[in-house]
């Protein structure tokens, strides 16, 4: 398919993309997932070129992006902040000029949004958020697939969202407000979600809880993170005081309901947002979540670039 015929289109964050659009790819993932198991070639991007920028370190951003890449028949350029000079000797407008007439996809991983934003305003190829302060929405994206996988559609359902107000809990309301679903929040005290940062409008998909027990009642998914994230390591001692009776634990698994599922973006620390006996149990699902990054992306670039593949 000639690459002009598709209306360039970004993924800076989940709302970004419709119901219908989401629900394909979840549809894309499970195929293109398929493949991958049945070791069959497929190669719809042969000849493309993904650029990722990394700001920020990842193991599985990196890893799932490239494999994903690669195995979809295209090539990759990793680029970290010492290879580029991203708003530093270049103003990142040019540096997206530039580099998007060399590559047909760029994923970017750093820390404030504007930037991501300023980057996709002067790219002439798409543009995924690999992950920002604000937002992470590839992570979300495979985080509701493999919930697909194991319960069936997330319309409806409640999921708990235990610990900090950032990234993760951020795109998780958004995903609730377009996807139909409904995202209890429990945070410590001065670490709560803001809906405006959030970006999300309806207040009826997202309630707070004082306790994180209360939040995780009848709920079908269980999720949290890292107490400190990227960038604010200088609060790491007075998060530890804060988060203290935020561990997600077999107590607030055993009050949400029999089939909820675990879930985690990793890296964890056991014994801090997690026990051990959570993570490593039988609800939880973090390996396949982890594995997932790499299907969904797959079926965001393929979409991103050759549009709705059937």
């Amino acid at each position: 398919m000639n690459a002009k015929t598709v209306a360039l289109k970004h993924f800076l964050q989940f709302k970004d993309l419709s119901k219908a659009e989401l629900l394909h790819l979840f549809e894309r993932a499970r195929v293109i997932k398929q493949r991958f198991k049945n070791y069959e070639k497929y190669q719809p991007l042969a000849d493309r070129t993904l650029a990722m920028i990394f700001e920020k370190a990842s193991t599985r951003t990196r890893v799932s992006f490239e494999a994903g890449m690669y195995q979809l028949g295209g090539s990759v350029v990793n680029l970290t902040t010492g290879d580029t000079h991203l708003g530093r000797a270049e103003p990142i407008e040019d540096t997206a000029q530039v580099i998007s007439r060399m590559v047909d996809l760029v994923m970017i991983r750093t820390y404030e949004q504007a930037k991501i934003e300023r980057f996709a305003s002067h790219s002439r190829v798409p543009v995924i958020n690999g992950l920002t302060n604000e937002y992470h929405p590839c992570q979300v994206l495979a985080d509701i697939f493999t919930y697909i996988e194991h319960r069936g559609s997330i319309e409806g359902k409640t999921v708990a969202w235990v610990g900090d107000g950032n990234n993760m809990a951020n795109t998780w309301l958004q995903a609730a407000e377009v996807l139909g679903f409904k995202v209890h929040v429990s945070t410590p005290s001065g670490y709560e979600v803001d809906p405006g940062v959030a970006g999300v409008s309806d207040s009826r998909c997202y309630q707070v809880f004082n306790h994180p027990l209360d939040a995780c009642a009848g709920a079908d998914l269980v999720t949290t993170d890292v107490w400190t994230s990227m960038g604010y390591e200088a609060e790491n001692e007075e998060r530890l005081k804060a988060f203290v009776d935020w561990c997600v634990d077999e107590e607030m698994m055993a009050v949400a309901d029999s089939k909820a599922l675990f879930m985690h973006c990793l890296p964890a620390h056991r014994g801090e947002e997690v026990t051990a006996e959570v993570i490593d149990g039988p609800q939880s699902v973090v390996w396949d979540e982890a594995e997932n990054r790499m299907h969904v992306q797959k079926a965001l670039m393929e979409w991103l670039l050759l549009g709705a593949v059937e």
